[in-house]
């Protein structure tokens, strides 16, 4: 193999400016650990990421001429994933999907111009496909073979083999951020979620088993990235008191300064207020909690195993610790008009400052897919970003039921405002943007 040039692509979120761009921008992550491996085995790997790439995709492939193509992406970038495969393989390139998306719903993808599919966390398969060897035996590959595809059996991956990774990517692009966290590195510490709550397929990852790091190795890498911000991206990283309290241990000893960003079950929140004390003194500054829910009943179909005492707990610590809570609810389409007024009076009564509303989506792999399989309203997949409706509400038109989503972020952003939390942001145009939307059918 004499061209040692691999590309790797993360797409583009939108080509509209109504994409959140510069409000949060996700550091590449799985591409910097697979970027390691392959310049460890002694190959000449490029990232094109589509959130801040200067250049378009085509000039890109023009000027790298690459052996082979890896893209990764979520289901909102699916159309942007098939679209990147196609210009490859007219290069003759050999064309590799990974990525979450790719992981459940892998058979997407079984297209003449994608050569292998990744369905496993594994990214070590990628050296054999590049290699051609052992092809049988790596882990979670789909591979086509004529007009068919060939599948592989799938095995859970373990965490602690991964690379440390490579942050030159990183550095040369100081606009990923979290909010006002500008830079903010993400750092992965498990795969999959503990929890099963029927809305979300993260807990099918993984072959449904949840693995983690040695946290004592979280906490060197940690220490290792020249950026002040963290965010670390596990599914859920407020999970095991004891793991938690080694890590708090840790960063105490080491003398590391920093701000992080995690995710946190309300549940466990409100039963640990000294811990929640703890990570304030050592630097959390957001943690996004799955409110999911202003009432008992969507929690429980939910299967969330939480309740509402929970959540208010939840906030009530959080507020009182100086944590930032990013309440995360879901506008089901069951809702009535007074359940979205619920949602926004519950935020104001808990004094919530920050507030992100999705509207419920069945995911493609969930269980949840099939019962709303017959009320689909579209099925182009950059629909599935949980800001657009993709299946007919209950108890309203699709478009009554965009005004009043609209109608609740309006009135969280105007609050938002108000409290001058997100002065980063060019709230003129999206305030105008979502007034519009209130009186046209679009997401």
């Amino acid at each position: 193999m004499e061209n040692k040039k691999i590309l790797l692509v993360h797409p583009e979120i939108s080509r509209t400016k109504y994409n959140f761009a510069g409000i949060i921008d996700n550091e590449p992550l799985e591409l910097e650990y697979i970027w390691t491996m392959l310049k460890d085995a002694g190959y000449e790997p490029f990232i094109w990421d589509g959130q801040v790439a200067d250049e378009p995709f085509a000039d890109k492939l023009a000027e790298i001429k690459p052996y082979a193509v890896y893209i990764c992406g979520r289901t909102r970038q699916e159309n942007f994933m098939k679209e990147y495969c196609k210009a490859a393989k007219a290069m003759g390139c050999v064309t590799m999907i990974g990525g979450l998306h790719a992981h459940t719903s892998y058979k997407r993808f079984y297209e003449s111009y994608v050569d292998f599919v990744f369905r496993s966390f594994d990214i070590f398969g990628i050296l054999n496909v590049l290699e051609e060897r052992g092809l049988a035996s790596v882990n979670g590959l789909s591979r086509r073979q004529g007009s068919g595809w060939i599948e592989n059996d799938s095995e859970p991956f373990d965490i602690k083999r991964l690379p440390r990774p490579d942050r030159t990517n990183f550095y040369a692009h100081p606009r990923y951020r979290y909010l006002e966290l500008q830079p903010c590195a993400h750092v992965r510490t498990a795969y999959c979620c503990p929890y099963r709550c029927k809305f979300c397929c993260r807990n099918k990852m993984n072959c449904g088993t949840y693995v983690t790091r040695d946290i004592e190795d979280v906490v060197d890498e940690i220490a290792s990235i020249d950026c002040e911000n963290i965010y670390i991206v596990d599914d859920d990283f407020l999970f095991n008191e004891k793991r938690l309290q080694r890590f708090i241990e840790l960063v105490r000893e080491r003398g590391i300064h920093k701000r992080y960003v995690c995710y946190g079950r309300a549940d466990f929140i409100s039963k640990h207020r000294e811990l929640m004390e703890e990570l304030k003194d050592i630097g959390f500054y957001y943690v996004l909690v799955g409110l999911e829910a202003a009432d008992d009943k969507h929690l429980y179909r939910y299967n969330k195993k939480s309740d509402l005492h929970a959540n208010s707990a939840a906030v009530e610590i959080l507020n009182d610790v100086g944590i930032n809570a990013m309440g995360m609810f879901i506008v089901d389409l069951d809702f009535k008009g007074e359940d979205f007024r619920d949602i926004s009076r519950w935020v104001r009564r808990h004094k919530l400052k920050h507030a992100a509303i999705s509207i419920f989506t069945p995911e493609m792999s969930s269980e949840l897919f099939e019962e709303y399989r017959s009320r689909l309203v579209t099925r182009d997949p950059s629909h599935w970003d949980y800001l657009h409706v993709v299946a007919k509400p209950a108890h309203m038109s699709v478009r009554r039921y965009y005004m009043h989503y609209h109608i609740l972020v309006v009135k969280l952003f105007l609050r938002a405002w108000r409290q001058g939390i997100y002065d980063f942001i060019d709230y003129k145009y999206f305030i105008g943007s979502m007034v519009k939307n209130l009186f046209k059918f679009g997401g």
